[in-house]
């Protein structure tokens, strides 16, 4: 454990709205879903609801064929094997029947308020502005969210417009908002994966096209 991945485990103990932000393999999203799963084993929350947008590949699930589960299940792959290890495959899936656990994309999210719940926004990068909005306005009664992504893997169109940037820099000095930034030195996974996250960030320094990204367009 890094000294962030402890930061940001406090963080989700204390703050309503936690935002975990970094490259892959740092555990920001597996540390969410094991913090999550424990509050749901211990009754502490009623339900664990998991979203994200799915925009990646340019794919929409309008055109997926299947039910809601079938669709939003491969983009949620990585958060049900978090579950999965975590938990066990037969509990997660008895707690998926009896709608303790629940996935969907974003834009299911519209119009609900979710209460006595811990909620996880994934790859909240891929949000646009509206979007973000609308999900982290969902928090109802005893409610915490935790919300993941990294600014530097965008899948929108113009990069200007990811949700997640916007709201690192309207939302930080809120009070019950935690962020915790993590760095290549964080990443958990085979040392080769923090090799190639450090030399993509260095290129990224010296040709992102979009030095001023969190800055109003």
């Amino acid at each position: 454990e890094t000294a962030s991945q402890a930061r940001y485990l406090e963080m989700l103990g204390r703050c309503e709205l936690t935002f975990g932000v970094g490259p892959a393999g740092t555990g920001k999203t597996f540390l969410a879903a094991a913090y999550g799963a424990s509050l749901l084993k211990r009754g502490q929350v009623d339900r664990l609801v998991i979203t994200r947008p799915a925009v990646e590949a340019g794919e929409k699930l309008g055109f997926l064929p299947g039910d809601l589960n079938e669709k939003v299940d491969p983009y949620l792959a990585p958060i049900w094997e978090s579950l999965n290890d975590i938990l066990g495959v037969d509990d997660v899936r008895r707690r998926r029947e009896k709608g303790e656990i629940e996935a969907a994309p974003i834009a299911f999210m519209r119009g609900r308020t979710l209460s006595h719940a811990f909620i996880i926004v994934d790859e909240a990068q891929n949000t646009s502005r509206m979007q973000m909005k609308m999900v982290l306005t969902r928090l109802g009664e005893g409610a915490r969210m935790v919300v993941t992504g990294d600014p530097s893997q965008v899948d929108l169109l113009n990069p200007r417009d990811s949700g997640l940037a916007h709201a690192l820099r309207i939302l930080k000095d809120v009070e019950g908002v935690g962020v915790q930034q993590f760095k290549s030195e964080d990443v958990v996974r085979h040392a080769m994966v923090e090799r190639i996250v450090r030399a993509y960030d260095s290129d990224a320094a010296r040709s992102r096209p979009f030095p001023d990204l969190e800055d109003d367009a």
